[in-house]
Formats: structure tokens, C-alpha cells, sequence
């Protein structure tokens, strides 16, 4: 009797023990977590679209995950964050360290500079990377593992071409920070306005380091200025400037200028919407004087039901509006997952998931409206939202002052 009894209780135990097993197995992470690295600035320069990224991202993660817990479905999405600083060397580096720590798929960087630095790296080692910044017309490859949901620079140019040929000007100077996509919207923004028969004269590109001296280059502007002073108009002449946060420098150095004030000033999508320019009075200050806007690449009204509260929760976490270059970041994430759900049973074949990205890409609508892409992998279309500055009370905030056609 005793013998049964103890039979009794070691299955009792064991069934138990199989029970608590099982629970604690529910309540665990499951094996099929899909990492996805993202190369964003966090706290170097462009730093405004690396904070409402990583926010739009985050967003995206907990909506996917919470949609495929609800639906039974094995997958689940989490993101290892790698602060670049706007560094192309440290995206370099991070994107190995993001392979080696399980990384499939990298969101990012932001740059051009990065895209072009990691760029081989990923197609060597079957890794997908999605920019959300990166616009460099040199960068639009066929058949590569970078893939831009944002449109190249040609697009950008021939819009900002267009824009400041109606506003009145007919002399451009040029100037942009040594990178490939600001020294693509240099040269895409210079071609555009020339085919409308605009004069250009291109500056020679700033070094990309820190603390640059912007010294020469403005007194190089000004004798340009003073040049095409001769021909046109002071309202027809005006400096095209494609840079990051750094021209919050130059803007004050340029300030005391009344001859680099009296003209228009336009950038590139690098400072639309930066923090950076808002919170410096000087340099907002010199940006209103001047008339100065900047494009960020637009939000549709259509989709305006997606993009408006998700802009305002990114908004509420960061303290910061975002424009069209973060919310892509949130569409990627998702056509990333929903390329995943194509194959729920069994991890995807590099090439499998490289096709079906892309075709789900074309049949989504999201914040940014259709991501459809084009045979580069760059987005296809766009229209562009030119955002400038207004004094609010005793601070600054970014309005929109206008769109392409």
C-alpha cells in the first residue's frame, strides 16, 4: 500500500513539475525574437532625427508584438540600439557588432556617409538595411542590401530647384558639408536650377569634422554675393546650404553679416525640423531674417489618420516633433514584420525575405503613405513639406511655410 502511495505522489510531482515547466516556458520570451539593430545619432550631430527615430521604432515594436501575440502567432520583434553619432566609422563598426549579437536586419543609418561605410559589409554578410536619412543619389544601386525609405537626392533637387526658381531667384550660390548626400543635394539642387536657366556658383565642400571654422567659407559666400550683385537683384540672389546640425555655427558666425543677411537662405532635409536650430536664439533668429526653409519629404492628408497621433506619441516620449524622415522608420519596422508573417513555421532564406520586403513595401500604406520602392530600393515618390521658423513668445518652433509642387 505504501509502495502505491509513493507511485501516486512521484506522478502527482511530476505532473506537476511538467505543468510549472510548461508556464514558465509560456511566460518566456519566445525563441523565434527577431533583433533588428538600428544605427541611429543619438546624441551627435542630426541627433532631432535619431531621437524621434528610435521613439517611432520602439512604437513599432510594441504595436508588432502586441498584433502577433493577439493573433497566436511564435514571432517577436526587438531592437538593439547603436549610437552612431553621425559617425560613419562607428556605424561601420556597430553593424559587425550588430551581426554578432544576432542582427538580421539593421534600420539605419541615417546618413549617406554611414549607408555608403556599411554598405559592403551588409551585402557580404546577407544583412537588410533600411535607411530612413540616407538620400545620396551614388547610393542608388540595384540589387544591393540597402534599401532607402526616402526618396534620392535627384528627387529632392529638382523639387528645391523648382521651389527657388518660382520664389523670385534667379542666382544660387551653393555650399555643403563633405558628405555623399549633402554633396548629392549640392549638386542635384545646383542641376535642377541651372535647367530652369538660374545662375550657379558652387563653394567647395566644408570638412565633415567637428568644430569647423566657418571662417572662409562665408567670406568665399559673401564675394559671391558681392559678384552677382553686379548682374541681379539682391531679392534674386540666395545661398543653397545642405548640412547637418553644424550650421547652427555657421548661421551665428554669418549673423553680423549685413551682406550674408541680406539674402535668402534654403538647406538641405538635414535640418528641417532640428532642435538644434530652435534652441539657439542667434542662429533662429538669422534663420527668420533670412527667410530660410528646409524640405523634409511629405506626409500625405490621405494618411493623415495614421501619421497624426503616432507623430503625437513620438512627440509626448521625446519632447520633439517628428517629421517624414522618423516616421519611415515606423513603416520599415512593420513592412519588416509583415515580410516576417510570410513564413510563420520556419526562419526565411535571405533571398525569400530580400523579395518579399519588397513586395510587401509596394502594398503598404503607413504613416508615410505607399512605400512602394524603385529598382535602386529607393522610394518611389514623394512630395516635399518646406519647413521654416517662427518666434513663438521667447522660444522657436518649426512651422510649414509652404510644399513642393
Amino acid at each position: 500500500m505504501r509502495r502505491i502511495k509513493y507511485v501516486l505522489a512521484t506522478l502527482l510531482a511530476i505532473l506537476l513539475l511538467n505543468a510549472s515547466c510548461k508556464k514558465e516556458q509560456e511566460n518566456k520570451i519566445p525563441e523565434n525574437n527577431v533583433k533588428i539593430g538600428a544605427l541611429l545619432s543619438l546624441t551627435g550631430n542630426w541627433s532631432t532625427l535619431g531621437i524621434t527615430s528610435k521613439a517611432a521604432i520602439d512604437i513599432a515594436i510594441e504595436e508588432i508584438n502586441a498584433s502577433m501575440s493577439k493573433n497566436g502567432s511564435a514571432y517577436r520583434f526587438s531592437s538593439v540600439v547603436y549610437d552612431t553619432k553621425l559617425d560613419a566609422t562607428l556605424a561601420s563598426q556597430y553593424i559587425a557588432t550588430a551581426k554578432g549579437e544576432g542582427c538580421r536586419f539593421i534600420l539605419g543609418p541615417q546618413s549617406s556617409a554611414e549607408a555608403g561605410a556599411v554598405l559592403n559589409y551588409a551585402n557580404a554578410n546577407n544583412m537588410l538595411v533600411v535607411s530612413q536619412g540616407s538620400t545620396a543619389g551614388s547610393l542608388s544601386i540595384d540589387y544591393d542590401n540597402l534599401y532607402r525609405f526616402c526618396p534620392a537626392d535627384d528627387v529632392e533637387g529638382v523639387a528645391m530647384g523648382k521651389s527657388l526658381y518660382n520664389d523670385g531667384i534667379r542666382a544660387l550660390i551653393t555650399a555643403a558639408r563633405d558628405d555623399a548626400g549633402n554633396k548629392g543635394l549640392q549638386l542635384s539642387v545646383g542641376k535642377a536650377f541651372n535647367t530652369l536657366n538660374g545662375m550657379v556658383s558652387a563653394t567647395t565642400p566644408y570638412s565633415n569634422t567637428a568644430n569647423v571654422d566657418f571662417t572662409s567659407l562665408l567670406a568665399d559666400i559673401k564675394a559671391r554675393i558681392v559678384q552677382y550683385q553686379s548682374s541681379y537683384a539682391t531679392n534674386q540672389i540666395a545661398v543653397y546650404l545642405a548640412s547637418f546640425d553644424e550650421c547652427v555655427d555657421l548661421f551665428q558666425q554669418a549673423a553680423s553679416d549685413p551682406v550674408l543677411s541680406s539674402v535668402r537662405w534654403y538647406g538641405g532635409d538635414g535640418t528641417a525640423l532640428s532642435a538644434a536650430i530652435t534652441g539657439n536664439a542667434a542662429a533662429a533668429d538669422f534663420a527668420i531674417a533670412t527667410k530660410y526653409f528646409a524640405p523634409a519629404f511629405g506626409l500625405p492628408e490621405a494618411a493623415s489618420g495614421k501619421w497624426q497621433p503616432l507623430s503625437a506619441e513620438i512627440k509626448a516620449r521625446t519632447g520633439i516633433a517628428p517629421d517624414a524622415f522618423a516616421l519611415a522608420a515606423y513603416d520599415a519596422v512593420w513592412v519588416l514584420a509583415l515580410s516576417y508573417m510570410s513564413f510563420p513555421y520556419v526562419q526565411p532564406e535571405f533571398s525569400q525575405m530580400k523579395s518579399n520586403f519588397v513586395m510587401h513595401a509596394a502594398e503598404y500604406h503607413g504613416a508615410t503613405g505607399n512605400t512602394k520602392l524603385n529598382t535602386a530600393g529607393d522610394r518611389a515618390t514623394s512630395s516635399y513639406d518646406y519647413w521654416g521658423i517662427a518666434k513663438d513668445g521667447s522660444s522657436y518652433k518649426w512651422v510649414v511655410v509652404g510644399q513642393s509642387e
